[in-house]
């Protein structure tokens, strides 16, 4: 048995040196997807562009608007001088917030009475708008903190706090978003090169009649599938650590938890998404066939159903239910627990279970309908 499955090992490794398509999707498909969605893709909210409406011009509005400049996340674009241009800058996307600073801005600051400082802001990207609201509230804040300071400094008072708040991040302390989509994206590259590369290779034996050869010879069900999946088994880890090596030169993604963990639960996961090859295969008569239908096995739910992006906490209940569909929903969970928050098995032991079960459930399905069709 060991020597036939050698023998299927040995076939597929020269296949695929000798497909220049295998290689040219082994070495630059990774790559382009990380660099892509690793610059391109981000939750931050950067360079927001801001208009003034400046009514009182005075030095207190003008050292509250340097203090937006000298921000990164701040672009001050344009003033507006005519109060009707304000609705043009919003509905043209000018500018994503306008500041309109009232009248008597200095002399009501001055005088200890409530001061009105009004941001209108684009609501047309919900999410975008929250963080454009939340960092201009905390500009603000920060602004109130200094002017009080220099009051009780001129007068020789002392605050009192009665609750003085000490936040702090774990994990991911600069709160960079691409720590976060790092390890989602990596999934996905693994999920599809595992994937694509074993159904393709199953179904091209199809194709062109060598399939009907392996099904009279004495290889099993089981030997076929674990010639077929070796290879590609070391082919994704070569593209794993390829990866992960790319990732850390391009975003500097560092590995806080155990190399080893990080070796067995990426096998588990490219057994387990192999095996989603390996059935694709069995349900596809052609390349082309196979392509689609993993592409769309694969990518979709791992993009939308994964905690790739979207969390699945505030999905509805079914929806929760549906994401167990995808390999990658457990996988993630096991790459952040490792790789951001360095913690052990204790912390995702049930998701390597689920790989486990999930692995188990369609390389037994693959076998029983390869065994059907060799009878």
């Amino acid at each position: 048995m060991l020597y036939r499955i050698y023998a299927l090992v040995k076939k597929e490794f020269r296949q695929i040196k000798r497909d220049a398509r295998t290689l040219y999707l082994i070495f630059f498909f990774p790559v382009f997807l990380l660099m892509l969605f690793g610059f391109a893709l981000s939750l931050d909210v950067r360079n927001i562009k801001i208009a003034v409406r400046n009514n009182d011009n005075s030095e207190e509005t003008r050292e509250f608007i340097h203090m937006l400049e000298s921000s990164s996340y701040f672009n001050v674009v344009s003033y507006i001088t005519d109060e009707k241009d304000i609705n043009r800058y919003l509905d043209e996307k000018l500018a994503q917030c306008v500041v309109v600073f009232p009248e008597n801005f200095s002399e009501d600051l001055h005088s200890g009475r409530d001061v009105k400082l009004q941001f209108l802001v684009d609501g047309v990207d919900g999410n975008s708008a929250t963080v454009i609201i939340n960092y201009v509230t905390s500009a603000t804040r920060f602004y109130n903190a200094k002017i009080t300071q220099e009051y009780l400094s001129r007068t020789g008072l002392k605050a009192f706090v009665p609750i003085d708040p000490q936040p702090q991040f774990w994990y991911n302390p600069d709160l960079n978003t691409t720590k976060f989509l790092i390890p989602g994206l990596f999934s996905m590259i693994l999920i599809l090169t595992a994937v694509i590369l074993t159904c393709l290779s199953i179904v091209k034996e199809k194709e062109l009649g060598s399939m009907e050869q392996l099904r009279v010879s004495p290889l099993g069900s089981l030997e076929l599938i674990f010639g077929k999946t070796v290879p590609y088994t070391v082919v994704a880890l070569f593209v794993a650590a390829f990866t992960l090596l790319i990732a850390n030169i391009a975003f500097g993604i560092e590995v806080k938890g155990s190399y080893i963990l990080l070796f067995i639960s990426t096998l588990l996961f490219l057994i387990a998404s192999l095996s989603l090859g390996i059935f694709i295969s069995t349900i596809s008569d052609s390349q082309q066939v196979a392509f689609q239908i993993a592409s769309i096995a694969t990518m979709l739910p791992t993009f939308i159903l994964s905690g790739f992006i979207f969390p699945i906490e505030s999905m509805p209940w079914p929806i929760q239910i549906l994401t167990n569909i995808t390999p990658a929903k457990f996988y993630i969970i096991i790459l952040r627990s490792i790789m951001i928050k360095g913690v052990g098995i204790e912390a995702f032991w049930k998701q390597i279970g689920s790989l486990m079960i999930f692995s188990a459930v369609f390389l037994g399905i693959a076998s029983l309908r390869l065994k059907k069709a060799k009878t």
